[in-house]
């Protein structure tokens, strides 16, 4: 039996317009094994939201998944309808998003919310879901939980609602959790606190992570491996460690050589020229072609399939090949 909490296969999200069809997201494949973190990463527009958002079931409309397959634990969830889907979130899929607002009930106090989400998934009685609900809320670092649990949500602070978010989200014991841009919204030192608890919580529960974001930083600090993303396509996977200090894709080489070096002073920050194209106008082959300083005629032509380029790490490139190619006949 596999021990992946999360497999999309050839997943492809489309949005119907009047002057044709636009795809968001094309051909992306990943997997998540339990307690590991996978991070998705890629400048805004690259498709990572749309992906997280396909796989809990909350794609706007009007789109929709036109390919591919979303498993779960074993299940497949893509073709749920919306009511089988409310049962799957909480449940099987716990959900982190940047503005904790977005995700609380002005109206309802934290206790409330809390304890609902326990009896509905969990099926367990008043007093035992309230005991839960105090454990959960001591577990992500909230100080006297008995009393905030009759508190509301505008009575925390950014940092504490997000730890409310991150209880929430694991009330259920849920075997994935969709971490989208948990951090952005949060002064820097809390943003440390919260990836901290994210990492040890999902340790304890074993629950796998997708964790989107664009910011390298908590990549670097948090997740086992990074995808990255580019006009709706993986361009690179593998290892973090790998990925950030050895990787092979030039628009993730562009993406490193942008982030400043504290130890050098005076340093030109490096700049990928030109920008993402829109949906309606993606390049022929590969998308980055018109952006790459070294594109041949083969990129413009064909679209590179991802292919193994070493241990677990995997890359969309016909310059990878050639590179790889030309130190084995060096070799």
């Amino acid at each position: 039996m596999s021990d992946n909490v999360l497999e999309v296969k050839h997943l492809r999200i489309e949005f119907p317009t009047r002057k044709g069809t636009l795809v968001a997201v094309d051909d992306v494949s990943f997997d998540i094994k339990e307690g590991e973190i996978l991070g998705l990463v890629g400048e805004s527009g690259a498709g990572k939201s749309l992906t997280g958002a396909a796989v809990i079931g909350l794609l706007e409309p009007p789109g929709r998944i036109a390919a591919g397959e979303i498993i779960v634990a074993g299940r497949r969830v893509d073709g749920l309808s919306n009511a089988q889907m409310s049962h799957v979130r909480g449940a099987m899929i716990g959900a982190i998003f940047q503005d904790p607002l977005t995700s609380l009930d002005p109206l309802m106090t934290i206790g409330d919310q809390l304890i609902e989400t326990i009896e509905r998934h969990l099926h367990l009685p008043k007093d035992k879901a309230k005991e839960r609900a105090i454990e959960l809320l001591a577990r992500t670092g909230i100080p006297a939980p008995e009393k905030r649990l009759g508190h509301y949500p505008h009575q925390f602070s950014g940092g504490m609602r997000q730890r409310v978010v991150i209880a929430l989200a694991l009330a259920a014991k849920p075997r994935l959790i969709i971490a989208d841009e948990p951090t952005t919204a949060l002064d820097v030192s809390v943003q440390a606190q919260i990836i901290d608890l994210l990492k040890s919580l999902t340790a304890e529960s074993d629950a796998g992570v997708l964790l989107v974001t664009h910011d390298m930083g908590v990549i670097a600090e948090t997740v086992n491996r990074v995808a990255v993303m580019y006009a709706g396509r993986i361009v690179e996977i593998g290892p973090v460690a790998e990925v950030l200090h050895h990787p092979k894709h030039p628009y993730t080489k562009g993406l490193m050589a942008a982030i400043p070096d504290m130890t050098e002073s005076g340093e030109f920050l490096h700049q990928i020229e030109g920008s993402m194209p829109s949906l309606a106008k993606i390049p022929s082959g590969c998308a980055f072609h018109n952006r790459c300083p070294r594109a041949c005629e083969r990129c413009v032509a064909e679209r590179p399939p991802l292919t193994e380029r070493g241990p677990q790490h995997s890359v969309a490139c016909w310059l990878s090949e050639k590179h790889d190619a030309s130190e084995e006949n060096h070799d």
